[in-house]
């Protein structure tokens, strides 16, 4: 006899993470091989930039992985679109993530009205297309190989 529960938990939701850790861990020799090295664990990489009164004109959020980078966030305000500070942002979160952490792959994700042709010129590839998600709206996943 089970018992289904739908509430939020935390506490839960870290013992399931673990768990699953453990059997994928178990299932893979590529994630065993992870295992207590630095490749095991997220970690954060953000580039930011600054007007010259200290004010958020663009930046970066996002982590390296298992010799990825993945982009979370890539946003530069509307002022400052155009001037290929987007690009500049994007280069030294690639550069930071192959030179100094090992990275050799970036993926990231976009909807149809955002960005999907400016990472394409950048040398990113479409691997995946996810229509209506959310409704009206089409989700790419797109990777690059750096260095």
């Amino acid at each position: 006899m089970f018992r289904m529960e739908t509430e939020v938990d935390r506490e839960r939701g870290q013992l399931l993470l673990s768990r699953l850790r453990a059997s994928n861990t178990a299932a893979s020799p590529i994630l065993r091989g992870l295992r207590g090295t630095p490749g095991e664990r997220d970690v954060p990489l953000h580039v930011w930039v600054m007007d010259e009164a200290g004010g958020l004109v663009g930046g970066l959020v996002g982590h390296t992985w298992a010799t990825w980078l993945h982009v979370t966030y890539l946003w530069v305000d509307e002022r400052h679109r155009g001037e290929g500070l987007g690009s500049r942002i994007l280069a030294r979160a690639e550069r930071l993530a192959a030179d100094e952490r090992g990275a050799r792959s970036c993926r990231l994700e976009t909807w149809d009205f955002q960005a999907p042709e400016f990472y394409q010129r950048l040398g990113y590839e479409v691997v995946c297309v996810i229509p209506d998600y959310p409704p009206g709206i089409t989700e790419y996943t797109l990777t690059k190989r750096l260095g």
